[in-house]
């Protein structure tokens, strides 16, 4: 294993797209600019050095207004740490930075075709997530 880490699994463990009636629609398909996507990551060990990694995207309004929709996804990333990572913060990096950046590409696809087949096809998610620079903002 010349990486940190191995991917030996990674899917969709969840994924909802939520917008209750046609007023909440044309509303949100009027407003939808101001959505916001949020990212979380939360990992747990399993057993012999595996790792599940579950990365969640929200798109969603921050604003409070009655008509809204959610969308979200929450994807999966089962890996296997080489067994030469003893420090936590190596781990750290692995799980917030090196995984998020290989498994992001696929992720976006997935979380964008939800938003696009839930009746938003226009919707392209402009910033790209920079998980070094978020991992380095993180510890400074």
């Amino acid at each position: 294993m010349t990486e940190k880490f191995k991917i030996l699994a990674k899917y969709i463990k969840d994924l909802s797209s939520e917008t209750p009636d046609i007023e909440t629609f044309i509303f949100v398909r009027d407003n939808i600019s101001k959505y916001q996507l949020n990212i979380d990551i939360t990992s747990k060990a399993l057993k012999n050095k595996l790792i599940e990694i579950n990365t969640t995207l929200k798109f969603e309004d921050k604003e409070a207004n009655e008509k809204k929709s959610y969308f979200e996804i929450v994807y999966a990333t089962i890996i296997k740490v080489d067994d030469t990572i003893k420090e936590k913060k190596d781990l750290e990096k692995i799980i917030l930075c090196d995984v998020q950046t290989k498994i992001y590409p696929d992720l976006e696809n997935s979380f964008l075709n939800l938003i696009h087949n839930s009746g938003h096809p226009s919707i392209k998610l402009e910033k790209k997530i920079d998980f070094n620079k978020l991992y380095k903002e993180r510890f400074n």
